[in-house]
């Protein structure tokens, strides 16, 4: 394939999550990490919002987004610890019809050059959500990071081949 043949880029809306007690907006590293790095890959900021660890309102904020047709990718980092304050899985993959279980075994494989043995102790997931991709990421900036440069950059780009998530959104709610 020569670079004329790539397809151009195809921009869609995002949205991030931070789950957290005690960050702020001047303090959350990690969603500003990813608000900048999905628009500097050329996609739109629709939403960016802080919560608590608690699971009615991260289901909440999630379900809005959802049934926000502007918003195709959803982007959460925090809460997916083990402690009994890591409530975003128990929150988020009910709202889940289908589990991309590939993300969070990747991420675990990626994070473990980074952290070592560590990363076990990570719940990150994916899954689709009606027709919205959605994925849950720890909430530490390097973990953050080890997704966007390792995983999402790459599948949240129509350009990747031979496939990525992009190209896929308009089929997700096909029955």
């Amino acid at each position: 394939m020569t670079q004329n043949d790539k397809p151009s880029f195809h921009s869609v809306g995002m949205a991030v999550l931070t789950v957290s007690d005690t960050r702020t907006v001047e303090t959350d590293k990690s969603g500003q990490y990813l608000c900048e790095q999905l628009q500097d890959l050329g996609h739109a900021l629709i939403d960016y919002q802080i919560q608590p660890d608690e699971i009615n309102k991260l289901q909440a904020v999630v379900k809005t987004w959802v049934n926000n047709e502007a918003i195709s990718v959803i982007l959460i980092t925090g809460g997916t610890g083990i402690t009994g304050r890591d409530v975003t899985p128990e929150a988020i993959e009910p709202l889940l019809s289908k589990a991309i279980p590939g993300f969070g075994e990747l991420f675990r494989v990626l994070s473990y050059e980074t952290i070592g043995t560590s990363t076990i102790q990570s719940r990150a997931f994916a899954g689709v959500a009606e027709e919205t991709l959605v994925f849950g990421l720890p909430g530490s900036t390097g973990a953050c990071k080890d997704a966007w440069t390792g995983i999402l950059v790459h599948q949240l780009d129509n350009r990747t081949r031979p496939c990525n998530f992009i190209e896929l959104l308009p089929r997700l709610g096909e029955r």
